[in-house]
């Protein structure tokens, strides 16, 4: 299979003659084989592993995203990536910086639709008067 990461802005990984890809969804874990039906999977937090004959298996942490297979190409997009680390150290990233990072777009999120509201409350008691 011939694999691809993005991530915004750019592209994260591209590895040729990938042999097998192990990623993460909602309803957990699923391997995916050169010969796999086309498919579209969800991706949550957590490590992706894929294999090649040149360098083993590798091991990144994504964010959330989405994995489309279609043939032998495989795209995966995800928020974010990290590679080159140790798989303990892959997963503390994982926990700290991935899954915080949602609680710090829920909180943002929240705030603006505060302020959202409260711009169209104080506009219709303008346009009232």
């Amino acid at each position: 299979m011939d694999l691809e990461i993005l991530v915004p802005f750019r592209v994260f990984a591209r590895k040729d003659l990938v042999s097998r890809i192990v990623a993460e969804t909602p309803n957990g874990f699923y391997g995916f084989l050169p010969n796999r039906l086309d498919c579209i999977a969800p991706l949550v937090p957590g490590i992706l592993m894929y294999e090649t004959r040149d360098d083993g298996e590798t091991y990144i942490a994504v964010d959330q995203g989405v994995m489309v297979k279609t043939g032998p190409k495989v795209v995966i997009s995800v928020r974010h990536a990290l590679g080159g680390f140790e798989l303990g150290q892959l997963q503390e990233a994982v926990e700290h910086d991935f899954l915080n990072l949602d609680e710090r777009e829920r909180t943002l999120r929240s705030s603006l639709a505060k302020l959202e509201s409260s711009f169209i409350r104080r506009y219709a008691e303008f346009h009232h008067e």
